[in-house]
């Protein structure tokens, strides 16, 4: 967010924080939910480099579409297990998946 938004939000009453203030996580939670979020874009990624659509992933994936959107989103119901396999079933290396973790 921009310094001169910031100030202005809070000027006018706003608290402004980040997400991890917001939900009080420890450290290890913001870590965990990072963690996610960063298998589910590289997810999307190799999707988007195979020029394959959620439907063909899910196929690949034996799951449905609409799971493949949700875990290309973050969402909390997706589990880590869950992604790394549809990242090496889609041909992701131990280095891909290295490169996402970090």
């Amino acid at each position: 967010m921009k310094v001169t938004k910031q100030k202005k939000l809070e000027a006018k009453g706003w608290k402004v924080g980040s997400v991890t203030d917001f939900l009080d996580l420890s450290e290890e939670e913001s870590a965990y939910i990072e963690l996610k979020l960063s298998l589910s874009h590289s997810l999307k990624e190799h999707r988007s480099k195979k020029k394959l659509s959620q439907i063909e992933v899910a196929k690949i994936v034996k799951t449905s579409q609409s799971r493949v959107a949700k875990m290309e989103a973050g969402d909390p119901s997706v589990s880590i297990d869950l992604l790394i396999k549809s990242l090496l079933a889609l041909g992701a290396s131990s280095k891909d998946l290295a490169k996402a973790i970090a």
